[in-house]
């Protein structure tokens, strides 16, 4: 079975008073769902249409798995406290 993954490109710098709540909820929301953070990273060299910007990786067992970490009560309750106070390129995707 192919993995699931979720990619945060931040496209410009987070509220830091939100991104902080935010993360207090999201990370625990996302591990508990099986989420491996592979990276999260504020050392980023874009090319082509990238941009200088925290970008954050994680992985799941599976797609269904992702989906429903983002779609989970606690991850939900994460982006009700972050409010619009991030500008992310945000993605669930399949992995090969």
């Amino acid at each position: 079975m192919a993995k699931g993954y979720i990619l945060s490109a931040h496209r410009s710098p987070a509220d830091s008073k939100k991104r902080d709540a935010y993360t207090k909820l999201a990370i625990p929301a996302f591990e508990d769902a099986g989420g491996k953070f592979l990276a999260k990273a504020a050392k980023v060299t874009p090319k082509e249409n990238g941009i200088n910007e925290r970008t954050i990786l994680i992985e799941f067992e599976s797609y269904q798995k992702a989906l429903a970490a983002y779609e989970s009560e606690a991850y939900q309750k994460a982006l009700k406290v972050l409010d619009g106070g991030a500008d992310r390129d945000f993605r669930i995707f399949e992995g090969v």
